[in-house]
């Protein structure tokens, strides 16, 4: 894949306080209008005159852009390999990133880097726009802005939040906690079962608590074999026996989040169960999430999933659909023995889950 890169230096002539790459992948926010009025992929070398705020800060900015921008619904692991391997390439020589990124997809590209970026201990902050930076109302510029700031702040020397997020709409929500809830607000994303690592207004206002800390012994390391051979089977009152089958016999599947009813319920019928249990037999991993937004799966609590428990599926306790998808693909591309395999998929690696 090629890139386009540009250096822009906004604390000329004084020496910069901060050096952060900006990784523009497409999306809303990267557009603009050219004359006859089209949307058209945005000029970065026309950051400043765009966005003048971007002057107030002392940084070495360097944006590099994928030649071809994507739309998020159209990001693939591929791309999401592609980005981690800019991060590590660019690593040692600068103190945070920026991707900018479509809103669809951008809980999963987020969750993925959390777990793909192993060791990481600077700020990687995701963000984007409902409406592009061209236009009057767009909720581009104070995204982007913020972004680079939270991506540049440090205290005592250290990175203040030195891991994957987003930031969107004031607030700044671990990557991996994060869903897109909304379509057309401003307010497109939520962390409903973790609470936002910080809120912007006339300052921006940390929560230090839930912020993971700097590990001064560790070193990016890069997991960047996915398998992408799993499915997400959601399930619903009605849903068929033949239904269910198809999917569990999906040739070369390997994993299967089960988006469970509550706390990780599920139809107790003889099929269900019996056709779960083939699956595991099988040697398919059977992850448990629940359909609700906030709470958690407890297996074995109510009757309608103690049979789940004893059969061998796996809880998610209060992992997102968009964790536990992103999760799986690289644990399955590990090819790790069973027993640490169920270890890591049912315990938090990088804060994923409680």
């Amino acid at each position: 894949m090629s890139y386009q890169r540009i250096n822009i230096d906004t604390a000329s002539p004084q020496a910069p306080e901060a050096s952060i790459l900006l990784i523009y992948t497409g999306g809303t926010m990267g557009m603009g209008k050219d004359e006859s009025g089209a949307l058209v992929p945005f000029d970065f070398q026309r950051i400043l005159d765009n966005v003048p705020s971007l002057k107030t800060f002392n940084l070495s900015l360097t944006v590099i852009s994928f030649e071809e921008p994507i739309d998020s619904s159209n990001v693939s692991p591929d791309h999401w390999v592609e980005i981690s391997k800019i991060i590590a390439d660019n690593y040692d020589d600068q103190d945070g990133f920026v991707i900018l990124h479509g809103t669809d997809t951008m809980a999963y590209t987020a969750s993925a880097l959390s777990f793909m970026l192993e060791g990481l201990n600077k700020p990687v902050v995701l963000t984007g726009a409902q409406l592009p930076i061209s236009a009057a109302r767009s909720d581009a510029r104070e995204n982007l802005i913020t972004a680079i700031e939270i991506a540049s702040r440090r205290e005592n020397g250290s990175p203040v939040v030195p891991e994957v997020c987003i930031y969107f709409n004031y607030f700044l929500l671990r990557g991996n906690r994060s869903k897109k809830m909304e379509s057309s607000h401003f307010d497109a994303f939520k962390s409903e079962n973790y609470p936002a690592l910080a809120v912007s207004g006339v300052e921006i206002d940390f929560d230090f608590a839930a912020i993971r800390k700097v590990s001064d012994d560790s070193k990016l390391q890069l997991n960047t074999q996915l398998d992408n051979n799993i499915i997400v089977l959601k399930l619903f009152p009605g849903i068929s026996e033949s239904s269910v089958t198809a999917v569990l016999n999906t040739p070369g599947v390997r994993g299967v989040v089960l988006e469970t009813f509550g706390a990780g319920n599920a139809q107790t019928a003889e099929w269900l169960t019996a056709a779960l249990q083939t699956a595991i037999t099988k040697g398919i991993v059977i992850f448990n999430v629940s359909q609700c937004e906030g709470g958690k799966v407890r297996q074995g609590e109510y009757e309608t999933s103690r049979h789940l428990k004893q059969i061998g599926v796996l809880s998610g306790s209060d992992i997102t659909t968009e964790a536990a998808v992103t999760k799986m693909m690289i644990l399955l591309g590990k090819n790790l023995p069973q027993e640490i395999l169920t270890k890591n998929l049912t315990n938090p690696i990088c804060g994923e889950m409680t």
